[in-house]
C-alpha cells in the first residue's frame, strides 16, 4: 500500500487507553492523533511508522476551525471519535460545571469536529465512528451526565448516519462495557470500589472491532457494535 493510498484516519483522545491500542492496531494508516498534551502525543507518534499529533483541547471547540487549518489535513478518510470524560455523581449532587464540560468533549467537541472534517470524509467515501459506552444504552445512578451526553452521542451518530448514506459516508456506534484503561480506574474509584483489569476488556479488544467497522467490505455498513467482557 502505498502512501497516497492509504486511508488517513484522524483518532481523538489518542494517548488514552483505548486510543493508544487504536493507534497500534491501526499502524498501516496514516495516523492523526489528537491529544492535550504534546509530548504525550508525539511520544505515542514516534512509535508508529505514520503518525502526525494533532494538539487540540476538546473542550474549546471554537478553536477547531483554526487548528485544523492550522494542521493543514489535505486528506481525511476516518474519522474516530475516542475521547471523552467521566465524573460520577448523583443529579441532585452535581455541579452545572460537571454537566457543561461533559457535554462539551463528549457532545459537543465530536459534532463540530465532524462537521469541520465531512467535506474530507466525503471526498474519501469513508468512515465517522463514535466510540460510545454501555452507558449510552442504559442510564444507572449515579452515571446522569456521562450517560446523558452518551445517549446524546448515539442521537448524533443516528442523525449523522441518515444524513451522511447519500454521500457514501458511513457511521458506527460502538458501545465496549467495561475496559481496563486508566479512565475505568478513575471509575471504579470513584465506586469505591477494588480495581481488577483482568475483569475487564483489554483495550486491544474494542480496538480490534473498531478496525473491523473500518476495514468491513463496502456493501454493509455496521451501525451499532456493542463489546462486552466475555465470561471468565
Amino acid at each position: 500500500m502505498t502512501h497516497s493510498s492509504r486511508p488517513v484516519t484522524l483518532i481523538t483522545g489518542a494517548t488514552g487507553g483505548i486510543g493508544a491500542a487504536l493507534a497500534h492496531v491501526l499502524h498501516r494508516h496514516s495516523l492523526v492523533l489528537q491529544g492535550r498534551d504534546l509530548g504525550r502525543v508525539a511520544a505515542l507518534c514516534a512509535e508508529l511508522p505514520d503518525a502526525r499529533p494533532l494538539v487540540m483541547d476538546l473542550s474549546r471547540p471554537a478553536s477547531f476551525a483554526e487548528l485544523l487549518e492550522e494542521a493543514g489535513l489535505e486528506r481525511v478518510t476516518n474519522v474516530v471519535h475516542n475521547a471523552g470524560v467521566v465524573e460520577l455523581g448523583n443529579v441532585a449532587e452535581q455541579s452545572h460545571e460537571i454537566w457543561t464540560h461533559t457535554l462539551a468533549v463528549n457532545v459537543v467537541a465530536p459534532a463540530e469536529l465532524t462537521g469541520l472534517l465531512l467535506p474530507r470524509v466525503r471526498a474519501e467515501r469513508g468512515n465517522v465512528v463514535f466510540v460510545n459506552s454501555g452507558a449510552g444504552l442504559t442510564a444507572n445512578a449515579g452515571w446522569g451526565s456521562y450517560a446523558a451526553s452518551k445517549f446524546a452521542l448515539r442521537a448524533l451518530a443516528d442523525a449523522l448516519r441518515a444524513e451522511e448514506a447519500q454521500h457514501g459516508v458511513r457511521v458506527t456506534s460502538v458501545y465496549p462495557g467495561r475496559t481496563d484503561t486508566g479512565m475505568q480506574q478513575k471509575v471504579v474509584g470513584q465506586e469505591g470500589g477494588e480495581y481488577r483489569g483482568d475483569a475487564f476488556i483489554r483495550p486491544e479488544t474494542v480496538a480490534e472491532a473498531v478496525r473491523y467497522v473500518l476495514e468491513a467490505p463496502r456493501d454493509a455498513v455496521v451501525t451499532d457494535l456493542t463489546v462486552r467482557p466475555g465470561p471468565r
